[in-house]
């Protein structure tokens, strides 16, 4: 049987289509179809606390291509969400009804500890790293962190995302060292609420990175196109690597940093939050280094509908 997960983020809208193999939910996956396009559906929500109707155009945009390949690849079940910018909006039906018409079924606003079981589930399945875990997703409008050995044991997800963190702190082209000063330091009063509600990030054996920011810091670091996942997907990101990712690009300019390989136009002016997020982290709890992960809540998806 065919499926298809789609994730509709506050910054990129994302599809999987797959063939869930073996025993679900820890069976192999093999896919058929994997894409990303930003969108930035979640565009100025943190401020205005709606979306934008253009944000909105976009993403329906991007949503009736996803259609077109589920049904040239013959998928029988469909399973579809939505994060931190739709929870957030006030108008959010503007979105789910059209999305609903497109897909065939409504976007999700899945509860916190469904959307953890289901990123811990996407991100750990046939992993041979020494347990536990600590999952981190470092989204557009928020980032989860979930800890555990084969199921989640402790969850909590933060306001704090490359998009929003952008809107809040960085304003300058580019940043000044004051405004990234600040964005640091707002990051590690998050993860001090993180340890407190998470007590297992502190103990992981293993760190796993998932979602666009991570997969973009590693591909600059290894110099290589996004698309490449081959070279990307279970790379090594040292603590030493990431910070190096980090100082180049947070002292570039918008059209100086764009030529960077392996950093998609869509990223460019928010890839510094994000970046600040993963070292922050990475420094707070002293790992050295994060395992780069493809698989995350859309393979979760997937399983789930196996």
């Amino acid at each position: 049987m065919r499926v298809a997960a789609v994730d509709i983020g506050t910054n990129s809208t994302r599809l999987l289509v797959a063939e869930p193999e073996g025993d679900a939910p820890q069976g192999h996956l093999k896919s058929l179809d994997r894409r990303t396009q930003i969108t930035r559906l979640g565009q100025g929500v943190d401020r205005a606390r709606v979306l934008r109707p253009d944000a909105i155009d976009r993403t329906l945009d991007v949503l009736r291509e996803y259609r077109s390949a589920i049904e040239s690849l013959g998928v029988e079940r469909v399973r579809a969400t939505a994060t931190s910018a739709s929870r957030d909006a006030g108008n959010r039906d503007d979105f789910f009804e059209p999305a609903q018409e497109i897909l065939g079924v409504r976007p999700e606003l899945l509860s916190g500890e469904e959307e953890a079981r289901l990123e811990f589930l996407g991100a750990t399945a046939g992993l041979t790293e020494p347990a536990p875990y600590l999952v981190v997703d470092v989204g557009g409008g928020s980032t989860e962190f979930i800890a555990g050995t084969e199921q989640p044991d402790g969850l909590v997800s933060i306001d704090i995302g490359c998009v929003r963190l952008t809107e809040q702190f960085l304003r300058s082209d580019p940043p000044t060292p004051e405004e990234l000063s600040q964005a640091v330091s707002v990051v590690r009063d998050y993860l001090a609420d993180v340890d407190r509600d998470v007590p297992g990030a502190a103990t992981a054996e293993t760190l796993i990175g998932t979602a666009g920011t991570v997969w973009t810091m590693g591909a600059v670091e290894l110099g290589v196109d996004a698309s490449e996942s081959e070279r990307i997907d279970h790379f090594r990101l040292t603590r030493a690597a990431a910070e190096e990712v980090f100082r180049t690009l947070a002292t570039e300019p918008v059209e100086q940093r764009r030529h960077n390989p392996g950093l998609e136009p869509g990223r460019v002016d928010v890839i510094v939050a994000g970046a600040i997020i993963v070292v922050t982290l990475m420094r707070y709890w002293r790992f050295d280094e994060m395992l780069v992960s493809e698989s995350d809540i859309l393979d979760g998806l997937a399983r789930s509908l196996g």
